[in-house]
């Protein structure tokens, strides 16, 4: 792997500093390079290479609006005996605490910008003999991805979608729920989703929906900081309703009160917000439960019926 990674990147000098992390899904190693220290993930299983394009597509979009930092992506290599690795800018990173009011604060920004860059190029169409502002970073008016994102390591559907209650119904709770089925064959769940999904539309009255990026898998082991500023890494991205990001930082913990506060002072709590964070909750109770098992089966089920009330 090593006369690989040398040979991609160009580099004369690959020396591991000891410095090794991972997660549940990849493990990864620190490289000295002529051009610096990199991190490398690497990776074994089949949809490897999906999974780390998927993730250099998020870190490259989320960079471009200059909002908040993540790693720099620099490059996806398949490995001769399968599998992959994904190399980015190695950070010395320790656990968020002083920096957590501003990663509410630029959280909200990653949020706005999407928004921002539309109401600008609104702007800007209706000032005459003015042409559209040439931005870096794409206006989206819709829901979805250019490519596909795995959150873990489950493909999610990112196809584009007008309306945002489709795209979320259909292409995260009903692909969830999908293979639950197909593990499980759950017959409580099943029945469940059948009410549910005619439910759904009631909790969107009345809330103003703008396509924001999002990190698209915030929790507490995504978040971190550098000596000057927070960092968020691994994401799962694709443009969708920003209380989505919500649901899986109230889930394991991981983000103080000042995170919070300095993120609402941005973007308030719409009407409805509690009862469409359990709706977006319900989203990671599933996808843990396709990863990990019948463990999480309790939790799916609870929010479900609790949606129902």
């Amino acid at each position: 792997m090593e006369a690989k990674l040398k040979k991609e990147l160009g580099t004369a000098m690959l020396k591991s500093t000891g410095h090794s992390g991972g997660g549940c899904i990849s493990e990864g190693q620190s490289y000295d390079t002529d051009a610096g220290r990199v991190f490398v993930k690497i990776n074994h299983k089949s949809e490897a290479k999906l999974m780390f394009d998927g993730e250099m597509a998020s870190l490259e979009a989320i960079l471009q609006t200059e909002t908040v930092k993540v790693p720099k992506p620099v490059k996806v290599i398949e490995l001769d005996k399968g599998g992959c690795v994904f190399v980015m800018e190695h950070l010395d990173m320790r656990s968020l605490n002083k920096h957590s009011e501003h990663l509410g604060e630029q959280l909200a920004d990653l949020h706005l910008h999407n928004k921002r860059q539309l109401e600008k190029q609104n702007k800007e169409q209706q000032t005459v003999g003015k042409g559209a502002g040439q931005s870096e970073v794409p206006v989206v008016e819709k829901y979805g991805f250019s490519l596909t994102t795995c959150c873990g390591y489950l493909p999610q559907e990112n196809e584009w979608q007008d309306d945002w209650v489709t795209f979320y119904s259909r292409q995260r709770l009903q692909h969830q729920l999908n293979m639950v089925e197909k593990s499980y064959g759950d017959r409580e769940a099943r029945e469940l989703w059948a009410q549910l999904q005619l439910k759904i539309p009631q909790l969107f009255l009345d809330v103003e929906i703008v396509p924001a990026l999002l990190h698209g898998d915030l929790w507490g082991g995504n978040v971190a900081e550098c000596a000057e500023v927070p960092v968020i890494f691994d994401p799962a991205s694709f443009y969708g309703h920003s209380e989505y990001e919500m649901g899986i930082t109230g889930m394991f913990g991981g983000f103080s009160s000042s995170f919070y506060s300095a993120y609402h002072d941005k973007i308030p709590k719409a009407p409805g917000f509690a009862k469409r964070n359990q709706l977006y909750q319900l989203f990671h109770y599933l996808n843990h439960w396709n990863h990990f098992g019948g463990g999480y089966r309790g939790s799916s089920i609870r929010i479900m019926k609790d949606l129902l009330k």
